[in-house]
């Protein structure tokens, strides 16, 4: 067996820095990597392709290389674990910021600010010593049921692509490796570990990969991970085609691809389909496999034994040391990323930045918000508006240094306003953390008698704001299950219809990283979409509520009326049917008809549309124009918008294109751009959006590749996919 040396990060830190003086080291990184390689002995080079901890692998002292150190993201660095186990460190210095989910970052729509969320989340990650952020997560939300669609950027592969780049650019500025994730097709929780997906080419390669690809192409991620569930048969995490034919191969990826936890299952797979760094695999060290526990991974022992033996070449393992190599040069070795700041006033300001310009305004009847200045008494309910959402959910789930509740924002924003807070309803009382913290917020009253104090208090109050939604409780917005229903918990819609019956002005908060039903809808005055905001989320819901922040945020995914609506309609669509050998096949029989493209297709008219989203001022657009009648390889659509209101506010323009006369059957349009701007009252800006073929193309199966179809198509300018403003036709020679 082989036996691995850990050093401290602060031991090779200095070997490094010592041998960096005392010889010449080649300048380039490709140089480097191969310096490097043509020094390791074959126990080294096996020995960094595997963890040596559950979040770190092993470097090569000898040669100053130091360890590798990965946590979650993507919403904040995670607390510190056991060396061997899941379990708490209980360090008392590792508490961090928490940032919105990135659900409310894809609902700003915000180029800008996606690269700011990167920059301040990668800023924490250096400081704590982190040289991988796992993180962004771009699955497409296929179901409103999964579990971790809170954790993901909606349901548009444009939308996703677009903010994914920016982020990574972010989080890589400070010498912190972005690992985009779950690699891919991974769009549920239930059986994710048993599921193979058989998706279509086309789907695959226009749903479900441009925003991995845009990653690799435009952000230059520095790694990837694989996902848990089977694609042809084979686990994700070493998949010969998405692995070696297109990741590395089409794509040209030069990073490494990271196992999910867990999610290798075969040395020979994983030698020969392109893994490059196990983790997380069938050891805790402690109770299972105790003796040299990291030697059981299949790339460790099993491994070394097979190149030993001949079965294996060095080809492959060099190939991974080189991935690796270029991870740690680029991450652990990289003198340029900074020191980087952890829990600082100014990364409180991006999360509440990020978290009021990502909430979303989905009514305002009678123009009930904002909430007029100082009011005489503002009645809060609701467990939502008192319950810490930081933690929870599992992998994303954080030690916040604070958590601002909706209720204490409240107060801080309405200092002479009379706040008085009843809870309504009580779901989970008990919020656990990933395996080392919990709050206890229970309250004695029965259901009954909560409802009842609810109602005699909605009374006298001048406003009365309900905060319900979802959590991070199992089976809601959580890892490792999906949601069992599409309605609200906790008889939330009865309770919601009941105290409107009273107070029709009634204001509701949703909190949830994914769409939920409404039946209340037509009988409450207001609906704000507030997401899960982080460290300081009653300050960015207060912002909006008090109009301080005139809210900008769109929709990244549709909102179903009901469940019954979404393309999603057989067991064998989701979550599959298992077979004798324990596999379920789940069919993505709807192909690319996923969100907006369904209900299009479908005339179904969503609760609310993707991109929608109001504002406390009002938008015009006037025509649109088109640079030229004919495509050649580009061309530029432009439209002026003016603010029509009386407040400053931002107006997210979106661009569709659909093809009106295609031989293939295409969405009646697709999302292809989009600009964020800033107006004045009365103020007009021109927006201009450039298309190129990739704008009007279509993935061919039958030629395997992206094909831009002659013919004639229409730019539509849009303040969401069922709001359409303007229109301009163009041929495609």
């Amino acid at each position: 067996m082989l036996n691995y040396h850990h050093s401290s990060r602060c031991y090779a830190a200095l070997l490094c820095a010592i041998l960096a003086v005392a010889c010449s080291r080649p300048s380039s990184i490709e140089d480097k990597v191969e310096s490097y390689l043509s020094q390791m002995t074959l126990e080294e080079k096996i020995g960094i392709i595997h963890a040596q901890s559950k979040f770190s692998s092993a470097g090569v002292p000898r040669l100053g290389i130091p360890e590798l150190w990965t946590d979650d993201g993507p919403h904040g660095v995670r607390p510190e674990t056991l060396w061997d186990a899941w379990a708490s460190a209980k360090w008392t210095n590792d508490s961090a910021t928490a940032y919105p989910s990135l659900t409310c970052l894809a609902a700003s729509w915000d180029r800008e600010l996606a690269a700011l969320y990167g920059r301040s989340v990668g800023e924490e990650a250096r400081y704590r010593g982190k040289d991988v952020l796992l993180g962004p997560g771009v699955n497409i939300a296929r179901t409103p049921l999964c579990g971790r669609n809170f954790e993901y950027m909606g349901e548009d592969p444009y939308l996703a692509g677009e903010l994914c780049v920016p982020y990574i650019k972010g989080v890589q500025s400070n010498g912190v490796a972005a690992c985009i994730k779950h690699y891919c097709v991974n769009n549920h929780e239930v059986n994710r570990h048993t599921v193979n997906v058989n998706v279509s080419d086309r789907a695959l390669h226009e749903i479900y990969l441009p925003a991995f690809r845009k990653a690799v192409l435009e952000g230059g991620v520095w790694s990837m991970m694989g996902a848990y569930n089977l694609y042809k048969g084979e686990h994700m995490c070493h998949n010969d085609v998405t692995v070696n034919k297109i990741l590395k191969g089409d794509w040209g990826f030069d990073g490494a691809l990271i196992s999910d936890w867990g999610g290798t299952h075969d040395t020979d797979e994983a030698v020969r389909n392109g893994l490059d760094l196990e983790f997380g695999t069938r050891t805790n060290g402690i109770d299972l496999n105790v003796s040299n526990a990291y030697d059981n991974y299949y790339l460790a022992e099993a491994y070394y034994q097979g190149i030993k033996s001949g079965k294996y070449s060095e080809d492959e393992l060099d190939d991974k040391c080189r991935r690796v190599l270029r991870l740690m040069l680029r991450t652990s070795m990289n003198p340029d990323g900074g020191l980087g700041s952890l829990n600082s006033p100014e990364h409180w300001a991006d999360a509440r930045k990020i978290g009021s310009e990502g909430i979303v305004l989905l009514k305002n009847e009678g123009a009930v918000l904002p909430l007029k200045e100082a009011p005489r008494k503002v009645l809060v309910l609701g467990e939502n508006a008192i319950k810490p959402m930081a933690v929870g959910g599992s992998s994303s789930s954080l030690k916040a240094q604070h958590e601002t509740s909706i209720l204490d924002g409240l107060k801080a924003a309405l200092p002479s306003t009379e706040i008085v807070y009843e809870r309504a309803y009580q779901g989970d009382p008990v919020i656990k953390g990933y395996n080392y913290s919990f709050y206890d917020i229970t309250d004695p009253r029965s259901d009954e008698q909560l409802l009842e104090d609810a109602l005699a208090a909605a009374s006298d109050a001048d406003y009365v704001i309900f905060v319900g939604g979802l959590n991070k409780a199992k089976f809601q917005d959580c890892e490792g299950q999906d949601r069992l229903e599409y309605h609200l918990p906790y008889n939330q819609d009865a309770i919601i219809g009941a105290i409107a019956a009273v107070r029709p002005d009634l204001i509701y908060v949703n909190v949830s990283g994914s769409p939920v039903a409404m039946p209340f809808a037509d009988e409450v005055s207001a609906i704000v979409q507030a997401w899960y905001l982080g460290s300081e989320t009653g300050n960015a819901l207060a912002d909006v509520l008090t109009g301080k922040v005139n809210p900008s945020g769109k929709l990244p995914f549709s909102f179903p009326r009901e469940y019954a609506d979404c393309p999603i309609r057989t067991e064998a669509q989701y979550p599959g049917i298992k077979g004798e050998d324990g596999i379920s096949q789940c069919d993505y029989s709807e192909g690319i008809y996923v969100g907006y493209r369904w209900y299009e297709s479908q005339n179904i008219k969503p609760l609310f549309a993707f991109g929608y989203g109001l504002s406390y001022t009002s938008f015009s657009y006037g025509e649109a124009r088109a640079s030229s009648s004919k495509m050649g390889r580009s061309l530029t659509v432009s439209v002026p918008v003016t603010n029509t209101g009386d407040r400053a506010g931002a107006e997210v323009v979106q661009l569709y294109v659909s093809a009106l006369n295609s031989s293939v059957d295409r969405p009646v349009k697709e999302l292809k751009g989009f600009e964020k701007v800033w107006l004045e009252p009365g103020q007009t800006k021109t927006v201009k959006f450039a298309l190129d073929e990739e704008s009007v193309s279509y993935y061919d199966e039958g030629l395997g590749r992206w094909v831009a179809e002659k013919g004639e198509y229409e730019a539509l300018v849009a303040s969401s996919s069922d709001d359409v403003r303007a229109k301009v036709r163009f041929t495609k020679n």
